[in-house]
């Protein structure tokens, strides 16, 4: 199991999470509220403003300050694969 740390010190299992998204469209915005109504929403921000959504695969929502490119260098991915994130973001 590989910890990955999302910002204050909190850790998260890299095994788990499906996908890292922006929290500014509506639709993960809906999940985010759906996730607090149910209690499996998890806020890691400390208060400041989100900027990553985290999905796992139990269904628990992480919410994190860092970016989603922060989130995934910091996983370990390639500069390959960090590239081709930065090519996603600008389109």
């Amino acid at each position: 199991m590989k910890l990955v740390n999302i910002g204050f010190g909190n850790l998260i299992s890299a095994d788990r999470v499906i996908a890292i998204v922006s929290p500014d469209s509506s639709p993960i915005k809906r999940i985010i509220t759906e996730a607090k109504s149910k209690g499996s929403l998890i806020d890691a921000t400390q208060g400041r403003k989100t900027h990553s959504v985290m999905i796992t695969d139990s269904d628990h929502i992480i919410l994190s300050y860092l970016t989603a490119k922060e989130v995934a260098l910091r996983t370990g991915q390639t500069g390959a694969e960090i590239l081709s994130l930065e090519v996603e973001d600008n389109e």
